[in-house]
């Protein structure tokens, strides 16, 4: 399998980790997340959004959508509950995570990170989203150790990916206790990995 994939993306990332829980071996190949020039020409073809992750199966077929590539390779293992219901609040928590969470939290990230000075009031538009998501999970991880059931899953792998470094795009974490001994759980997973490995 070939992974198009970003080191510093955490939609990547996402997609790297579940695969080191599962053992999964892949070839990576960078795409630049600043210089977009060549985006239609390498995936063009593989995934009509032009983004990154984007991986292509042993038998050519492409994926797209980190979080659909999550779903895919976490069929049938402990990290995507088979029972329906909590199968549904694992997606719920992914589709929160698309929605409120990544556009929010990612973006100041981003823009730390490429050098990009961004407009003050979009800049505290998305610190105050950012702290809204950051504080619904708070609120669900209160008394509970995972985002569904007894172990992690999808939501929280897609939910780490960024969460763990909001600080890096401006986030004080030190005031949600909950979400910090969540992070602790996750990086305790056998076979994990950094999002720098």
């Amino acid at each position: 399998m070939l992974l198009y994939d970003n080191p510093i993306s955490g939609n990547c990332y996402k997609v790297r980790l579940l695969f080191a829980l599962l053992g999964i071996e892949y070839e990576r190949r960078e795409v630049d997340v600043v210089d977009r020039s060549d985006r239609a020409e390498v995936l063009g073809d593989l995934n009509p959004g032009l983004r990154v992750p984007t991986l292509v199966l042993d038998d050519g077929r492409p994926l797209a959508e980190s979080d659909a590539i999550l779903v895919y390779f976490a069929e049938g293992t402990e990290y995507l509950p088979a029972d329906r219901y909590a199968r549904a609040q694992a997606l719920q928590w992914m589709f929160f995570e698309q929605y409120s969470h990544e556009p929010n939290i990612a973006v100041p990230r981003f823009w730390a990170e490429a050098g990009i000075e961004a407009d003050p009031r979009e800049a505290a538009a998305k610190l105050e989203g950012g702290y809204r998501a950051l504080e619904a999970m708070e609120r669900h991880l209160r008394g509970r150790e995972f985002f569904v059931g007894d172990g992690a899953t999808v939501a929280d792998l897609a939910l780490y990916a960024y969460t763990h470094v909001a600080h890096e795009g401006g986030f004080e974490m030190g005031r949600f206790a909950a979400i910090g001994a969540w992070l602790e759980r996750i990086r305790a997973l056998p076979g994990y990995v950094s999002i720098t490995a």
